[in-house]
């Protein structure tokens, strides 16, 4: 009586595909989405800190406490956003004007904020 569950070792060897390679286009646009997610995020995230140190309605101490803790959830939705992006170039992009935007704001207020 044979075991018809288990596959024997000829079959499964047979049923394997070679794994296609990688080609460097897509290698690429991998680690330029990283690189967005880590290093632009992290400008976003920076810019995030210091809109919220002016726009935030609290008192001056609280508003950078507040901003610092809340722009690491923003840095979260930056790296997600980098991977979600129709391409790599477009993630780094929107996202490198997110943060200049954000930091354009509060430098237009020097007397409201605190700088992170």
């Amino acid at each position: 009586m044979t075991d018809t569950l288990a596959p024997t070792a000829s079959a499964s060897a047979v049923s394997r595909k070679p794994r296609p390679t990688l080609s460097w286009a897509y290698r690429g646009g991998v680690a330029l989405r990283a690189l967005a997610a880590t290093v632009i995020g992290y400008l976003v995230a920076y810019g995030f800190t210091a809109f919220g140190t002016v726009v935030l309605p609290f008192a001056r101490n609280d508003r950078v406490v507040a901003a610092s803790l809340l722009c690491f959830f923003v840095w979260c939705a930056a790296a997600m956003y980098a991977f979600a992006a129709r391409s790599a170039w477009r993630a780094c992009w929107v996202l490198a004007l997110w943060a200049g935007a954000m930091y354009a704001v509060a430098l237009l207020f020097p007397e409201a904020a605190a700088r992170p």
